[in-house]
């Protein structure tokens, strides 16, 4: 695979402009700004920094990682194995609708862009935005790596989006904070290296619990 193709499509898959509808969702942080959790920059940075550490290099990435080796392989025994886990370790029904609204919008694109995807037709449950993303990568030839640093950046832009409306942050200091943060992505990648697939799993539960009450909130800009 030629590097240069390899990165565009996978600017192509982590694109904002994908329309798989991430711009939807603030998977908690509507709520952690109205209840006063979240006030300045520095809160918004810890909120998400957590969330990176904690859940997207211990569940996300590590999923990623382990369905791109299973499509490699085509073996789909073990792609709805990662699915189920990564839907059961979704901490709230807005969490889980995130994950599968995407998931099923994502379906659509690659249908429309001819890929096969016979064997997702045939899962009983819903499909994992985060393991379609992986199935596309590894169908494109995108390095494992560089595809964990695309599914990061993704949801880091749509959650900075989210926080630069909602705080509300200016447009530089989302710049600011994006910056910070391409800093931390490495070692970010480094941690998920070293979660083996028996230990794939995270918890936060101010995150699980902001989410939850998300659903009733009074009034929302974000999807629940």
């Amino acid at each position: 695979m030629n590097q240069d193709l390899a990165l565009a499509r996978l600017l192509h898959l982590s694109s904002v402009s994908l329309p798989v509808g991430g711009f939807a969702f603030s998977q908690g942080l509507e709520y952690a700004v109205e209840a006063g959790w979240l006030k300045t920059l520095d809160d918004v940075e810890q909120w998400l920094g957590l969330q990176l550490r904690e859940n997207l290099a211990r569940v996300d990435l590590p999923i990623l990682r382990e369905v791109m080796l299973a499509t490699q392989a085509q073996d789909w025994v073990r792609f709805t194995f990662l699915n189920d886990l990564a839907l059961a370790s979704r901490e709230s029904k807005e969490l889980r609708l995130t994950d599968t609204a995407m998931g099923e919008a994502l379906f659509r694109l690659l249908k429309s862009l001819q890929f096969d995807l016979a064997f997702a037709e045939k899962q009983q449950e819903e499909v994992s935005f985060v393991c379609l993303f992986a199935y596309a990568a590894a169908t494109w030839e995108i390095p494992a790596r560089l595809a964990a640093t695309g599914l990061s950046w993704s949801w880091l832009e749509n959650q900075v989006a989210a926080a630069t409306k909602l705080v509300p942050l200016g447009q530089t200091q989302a710049q600011q904070l994006l910056v910070r943060f391409q800093g931390l992505l490495p070692d970010i990648l480094d941690l998920a290296n070293t979660i083996d697939s028996d230990a794939i799993g995270g918890g936060l539960p101010a995150l699980a619990i902001a989410s939850a009450l998300h659903e009733t909130q009074y009034t929302r800009l974000f999807r629940s």
